[in-house]
């Protein structure tokens, strides 16, 4: 039986945060005297699913430097984001609220609004004494996503974005954009699905300007302890980096991820709808002769993203802080390459919700440690908070992750719910996914038995109890829908 100790307690809650004046309680015990507060760099990337060679995702992925991370601290092997999207995701890790909680459940609802007293990771420590310093995308791009009451100061490559009141923290303007492929690209209807290798350097690149700033801020002398948080951009669309990362995957090499031909067979009409009614359509990439070179353009500004990422941890290496500073790094979603006959994210199956999650803590973590736990986004809030010794909010919706990093074999029995749009949802654990829809469809795998999610066990009468003890995990009220940016 699934135990539900320690689950999301607030998952079914509708109300937005307390008050800033009861909104803090001493969730974590005073610190030691003489306790130096560590440093935190955070390290977010974008669209990046479990193609890691740490995690095995691919079998022709280059990874060093995440891989070289991994070694350091503690890979979390089965971490899930709480909503397959850039803005509920990251919404609810900063702010450590379920989208069940917050009702901000797509990308067009600014998360401020919804949450008007909510205190964010970064602002929690700005509170207590930190100078927290932002870059790239670590908040949704957009106008009112990024958040000023959260850092002391934030860089933007490009400085017309300040001007523009915070606004398109990352891509304001866009990328370098470089001609069009030779072959043409099936008819779809995102602007930006497009790749290309740019016969630029790295350091034409946003991200490599992210990373030279990052690493610039852990050199300095700093008169607080610092939170550094990094966004970096890729591996999200469009594929747009410097040639040699493509040459790095010769395309008739490439090997596109293993799609069953009737795997839709079994779904209900919701699930259908969703792999299918995306913005690029695998079966034209396949006609076209697309699946590989977008493969291929994919793994590329996987290893370029591996490659920045590579010269921040080098600069850290080389820092006055290296000693004293937690690195946690993460990716706001995973990303489907066919499978599912699905692209991109907005999907609750596994691809779409695995997600890279790695945590080093100075005098905590053990070197080369994996924890198989299924675990949360949102546990990070309270597990930052907790490893700087600092109260949190009393109503995350997360919880602390400081046992699993003492001892990753440490029994940890609670669901990990994901949410995608107002009335879907997934309810994760060790051996199991369901998968339940708005209208009532359901979906259930056995994650040990089935990795590939290939078949669907929910109408067998025989596991009616197992779905009946996974629904207990749902929540029980979801919150309406935030305001959309244009209402």
């Amino acid at each position: 039986m699934i135990s539900r100790r320690n689950f999301l307690a607030a998952a079914s809650a509708t109300s937005c945060a307390a008050p800033l004046a009861s909104a803090f309680t001493a969730a974590v015990p005073a610190p030691a005297q003489g306790f130096r507060r560590p440093n935190l760099l955070m390290i977010a990337v974008d669209d990046w699913n479990d193609w890691v060679g740490a995690l095995g995702g691919h079998p022709q992925v280059r990874t060093p430097n995440l891989d070289r991370l991994a070694q350091r601290g503690t890979l979390f092997t089965d971490a899930q984001t709480a909503a397959p999207i850039c803005n509920p995701s990251r919404a609810s890790l900063l702010t450590g609220r379920h989208p069940t909680t917050s009702g901000v459940y797509d990308n067009d609802q600014p998360w401020r609004p919804a949450l008007p007293n909510a205190i964010t990771l970064p602002q929690c420590f700005r509170q207590n004494g930190y100078r927290t310093l932002g870059g790239g995308k670590v908040f949704h791009h957009g106008r009112g996503y990024n958040d000023p009451a959260s850092w002391d100061d934030y860089f933007f490559w490009n400085p017309a974005a300040r001007a523009n009141g915070w606004h398109d923290n990352y891509s304001f303007p866009p990328d370098p954009e470089p001609q069009r492929p030779v072959t043409p690209m099936p008819s779809v209807s995102w602007r930006n699905f497009d790749w290309s290798p740019l016969d630029l350097p790295d350091s034409a690149m946003p991200d490599y300007k992210l990373a030279s700033w990052a690493g610039e801020q852990l050199h300095l002398r700093h008169d607080k302890p610092l939170f550094l948080a990094t966004g970096f951009f890729r591996p999200h669309i469009p594929w747009f980096v410097p040639r040699k990362y493509f040459d790095m995957y010769p395309l008739d090499d490439i090997i596109v991820p293993n799609v069953k031909e009737d795997d839709l067979a079994d779904l209900p009409p919701a699930a259908r709808q969703i792999a299918l009614n995306q913005f690029s359509r695998h079966d034209l990439l396949v006609s076209t002769g697309n699946w590989k070179r977008a493969v291929q353009a994919y793994l590329a500004c996987i290893t370029f993203s591996d490659a920045m990422i590579g010269r921040l941890l080098d600069a850290l290496d080389s820092s006055p802080l290296r000693d004293n500073t937690i690195v946690a790094l993460w990716s706001d979603h995973g990303y489907h390459l066919g499978e599912k006959w699905h692209w991109h994210k907005q999907a609750l199956w596994y691809r779409a919700t695995h997600v890279p999650l790695i945590i080093q803590a100075p005098g905590l973590t053990q070197p080369a440690s994996r924890c198989e736990a299924p675990v949360s986004l949102l546990d990070l809030y309270p597990t930052l908070a907790d490893l700087a010794g600092l109260p949190t909010p009393s109503n995350l919706d997360g919880q602390s992750l400081r046992p699993l990093l003492t001892n990753p074999r440490t029994e940890w029995t609670r669901p990990v719910l994901t949410t995608y749009l107002k009335g879907n949802h997934a309810v994760t654990t060790s051996r199991h996914r369901y998968i339940r829809y708005h209208d009532g469809g359901e979906e259930l795998y056995d994650r040990r038995q089935d990795p590939n999610e290939w078949v669907n066990l929910a109408a067998r009468p025989a596991l009616a109890p197992i779905k009946a003890e996974l629904a207990q995990a749902l929540p029980k009220r979801e919150a309406e829908n935030a305001p959309r940016a244009n209402t």
